[in-house]
C-alpha cells in the first residue's frame, strides 16, 4: 500500500520512538516529540506501539489512500476529516482505497500522530525510520515529507472503525502548562534568588521552538554566583568548559531564556544547564504553541520516578482499554 502526499502541510515527517544507543557519537534519539500519543495511535489501529507514524506541526497534510487502511489520529486538535466527512480524534476510523484524508485549522496543541495500519515502512537508518534532517537519517531519503511523495506501508488493513481511547487517558498540556524541574549538575551556580524566582516566574513558550529545542521568556534574568572563570569557560558567567546535556537538559544562555533541549539537539556544548525536565513531561512540550503560558515546578527523583510510573499506567490503562 502506498500513502500519495497530495500537500505536506507545514511540517511533517516520519518519526517513531527514535534511534537509541547513539547519542555519545552526537547522534540525538530524535523519534517523536509526544511519544505518547503516537504510542496511542499505533495502539488504535493495532500496530507495534513503535511504529513509524506522521508528525505533522500546526498544520494536517491532505494525503490520498490507494488501499483500504485502519487510520487513526492522536495529539493535537483539529477537525479530521475523509473525503469531506468528520472523523473522531483519538478513534480508529477506515480509509478506504481512493479517499483523502485532510484537516481544517488548529484548535489546540501543535503536534498530530498520524497511524496508519501496518505503520510506515520506508527504510531505516540506524535502527529507526526517523526523521532527522542535519544528519540526513531516515524519513523519505532524510528529510520531511514533501508533495509528490509516495510513502510505502505494511499493508495490512488493520481492525476497523470504533476503537478509541477515552478522554480521560489522554495527555495534554494545561494553561498554563507545568513542566516538572529536577534541579542538576550546576545548579548551585544559580544565587538562591534567582532559584527561586526561576520557578516563581511564569514564562512564555518563544517562537523559537522546534525539534532541537523550546525557547521560553518573559521570567527574571538569572544571576550568578561570583566566581574565576575556570579557562575554556569564557568570559560570561553561564559558559562552562564543555560538558555533556542529558536529554530534556534547560540552558540558560547569558542567563536571560532558558531553552529545553528536546528530541534532536546536541548532545554537548558550554552552556551550564540548571537541571532537566523529567521524562513524563517531555511529551507534554512537544504540544506547546508559541506564546502559551509555563510555569516550571521543582520536584526531586522520587517525584520524576512518580510521574514516570503515572505516565506508563495511563499507556498501560489504554492498552486495557484496547484488548
Amino acid at each position: 500500500m502506498t500513502l500519495k502526499i497530495n500537500n505536506p502541510g507545514l511540517a511533517t515527517s516520519i518519526q517513531d520512538l527514535g534511534r537509541q544507543g547513539y547519542f555519545h557519537l552526537g547522534i540525538p534519539m530524535g523519534g517523536a516529540m509526544d511519544r505518547f500519543a503516537l504510542r496511542a495511535a499505533n495502539m488504535l489501529v493495532g500496530n507495534d506501539e513503535g511504529a513509524a507514524c506522521l508528525e505533522a506541526v500546526f498544520m494536517g497534510p491532505e494525503i490520498e489512500f490507494t488501499r483500504t487502511a485502519t487510520v487513526a489520529v492522536t495529539g493535537a486538535q483539529l477537525p479530521i476529516k475523509v473525503d469531506g466527512e468528520i472523523q473522531e480524534a483519538w478513534s480508529s476510523f477506515v480509509v478506504k482505497a481512493g479517499q483523502t484524508l485532510s484537516f481544517e485549522f488548529l484548535q489546540s496543541g501543535a503536534r498530530l500522530y498520524i497511524a496508519v495500519s501496518g505503520g510506515i515502512t520506508t527504510p531505516k537508518a540506524l535502527g529507526s525510520r526517523s526523521t532527522y534532517p542535519i544528519g540526513a537519517l531516515g524519513g523519505v531519503e532524510g528529510r520531511a515529507v514533501q508533495a509528490g511523495d509516495e510513502l510505502p506501508t505494511g499493508g495490512d488493513e488493520g481492525p476497523g472503525a470504533g476503537r478509541f481511547a477515552p478522554e480521560n487517558l489522554r495527555r495534554m498540556p494545561g494553561s498554563p502548562a507545568i513542566l516538572r524541574v529536577l534541579p542538576g549538575l550546576y545548579w548551585h551556580r544559580l544565587t538562591e534568588a534567582a532559584g527561586n524566582g526561576f520557578f516563581e516566574d511564569e514564562w512564555m513558550v518563544a517562537p523559537e521552538a522546534d525539534r532541537m529545542g523550546y525557547r521560553f521568556k518573559g521570567g527574571r534574568p538569572l544571576e550568578f554566583v561570583d566566581r574565576e572563570q575556570p579557562f575554556g569557560a569564557g568570559a560570561d558567567p553561564s559558559n562552562i568548559v564543555d560538558g555533556c546535556y542529558s536529554y530534556g537538559s534547560i540552558q540558560v544562555p547569558g542567563g536571560t531564556e532558558p531553552i529545553v533541549l528536546h528530541r534532536d539537539a546536541v548532545s554537548g556544548g558550554g552552556y551550564f544547564t540548571l537541571g532537566a525536565i523529567i521524562s513524563a513531561d517531555m511529551d507534554l512540550i512537544g504540544q506547546l504553541q508559541p506564546h502559551t503560558p509555563v510555569k516550571f515546578e521543582r520536584v526531586d527523583m522520587r517525584a520524576a520516578i512518580a510521574a514516570r510510573n503515572d505516565r506508563k499506567l495511563l499507556l498501560q490503562k489504554i492498552r486495557e482499554e484496547l484488548a
